[in-house]
């Protein structure tokens, strides 16, 4: 499988730079950290001076399973600056970590409907794209998005869709409905999206309204769809990250999740299967930001354009099987695996990654909902979760 081979090359490239005298840390949203090392260049990205004495540092903030570690490690080496990378679980999490004042990040990857947010209340700085030569390659139908309508603040990193995951040995069809996550073909074996602008929008799709709707009739009965399935114990439980270990092993028969995950999920679990729902689901963008308070600014600029870069988002494409924005990269990557792999690439697990123009139709982005209704979305959140 590739990741195998990925994670072998990551090995010997590891053991390259242990014998050079080179390290750095990776800290999770836990505060756990572990030492990893590697090398290597790209001719796209941008460089630094290491050898002024002193330490430039770079403080990011992403999700789980979300990049391909040696191009953190590649990053480190070109240009001297220490990389200090977290995850959080959730664009509702990020914003509460944010908002509390508790960790201090430079870059972050929020998605569209939560930058909206982050530039409505003032919390990031508009790019320097002098500095970021690389987001010319960056496919037009990306930019000048709702999110970000004049292309201030925002490089973007992936896209892909939302949809359901299911093991097509624990369940007697194929799922074409969101019906699933309501009714009882699985109950006790089917697990909730554990944030509150998924979980309600699954919902609303369901129901027929828009997933951007403001009504509060249309919401309440959403929220009322989810509880009655969870207090007829449809669910299993709501989960983020925890969905690989759980879906992989076979220990649930139905999820909401991503696409790029579900493509990591069923390199370890062939029975799995991906659908986006006759009603329609979520297609999204998340893109890379520099928060209004980031200590380290030109740092921020150097690993923005090195993630923008088609090597870059080659090899990321690869690892996290999560769609790049970047044109090039986009058009390269069935033929560069075929070079790297020896083999072609599987074209229907490519169009699970990059949906086609004809799925994207039928899908919805998430927009910045207001004060009022996002309030209400927490309310009803937290009102599940007493449940």
């Amino acid at each position: 499988m590739k990741k195998i081979t990925a994670l072998a090359l990551s090995c010997v490239m590891a053991l390259t730079l242990f014998l050079s005298g080179c390290s750095v840390e990776r800290v999770d949203n836990t505060g756990n950290s572990a030492g990893s090392n590697t090398t290597g260049n790209s001719s796209e990205s941008s460089g630094g001076d290491s050898g002024n004495g002193s330490q430039r540092v770079l403080n990011v903030c992403s999700w789980g399973e979300y990049i391909d570690e040696s191009l953190i490690e590649e990053f480190e080496a070109q240009t001297g600056i220490e990389v200090n990378y977290r995850t959080s679980p959730s664009n509702e999490e990020l914003y509460s970590t944010l908002q509390s004042g508790g960790t201090s990040y430079d870059v972050i990857v929020p998605s569209d409907y939560m930058i909206s947010q982050l530039i409505e209340e003032d919390m990031l700085q508009p790019l320097d794209y002098s500095k970021i030569p690389n987001f010319e390659k960056i496919d037009d139908r990306f930019k000048n998005l709702s999110y970000d309508p004049e292309n201030l603040y925002t490089v973007p990193y992936t896209w892909g869709t939302l949809g359901i995951i299911y093991n097509t040995t624990m369940v007697d069809e194929s799922i074409t409905s969101w019906s699933v996550m309501f009714d009882d073909t699985a109950a006790g074996n089917v697990l909730l999206i554990d944030n509150s602008r998924d979980a309600f929008g699954i919902a609303l799709y369901y129901l027929g309204y828009s997933v951007n709707t403001t009504d509060e009739a249309q919401i309440r009965e959403a929220y009322e769809l989810i509880a009655d399935a969870w207090d007829r114990d449809v669910y299993q439980g709501k989960v983020m990250d925890e969905i690989f270990q759980i879906m992989e092993g076979g220990n649930a028969a139905i999820a909401t999740y991503y696409a790029g995950d579900y493509l990591t999920m069923l390199e370890n679990n062939e029975d799995l299967a991906y659908v986006i729902p006759e009603e329609g689901s979520n297609w999204f963008v998340d893109a890379m930001c520099i928060l209004k308070d980031a200590e380290n600014v030109d740092e921020a600029h150097e690993w923005i354009n090195f993630m923008a870069s088609t090597e870059a988002n080659l090899r990321n494409m690869d690892y996290i099987w999560y769609a790049s924005p970047n044109t090039e990269a986009l058009e390269m990557y069935p033929e560069w695996y075929e070079e790297q792999y020896g083999e072609p690439l599987d074209m229907e697990l490519y169009e699970i990654m990059a949906a086609p123009q004809e799925v994207l139709d039928r899908c919805e982005a998430y927009l910045v909902l207001p004060q009022e209704t996002r309030d209400l979305y927490s309310e009803l959140w937290v009102e599940l979760g007493s449940n």
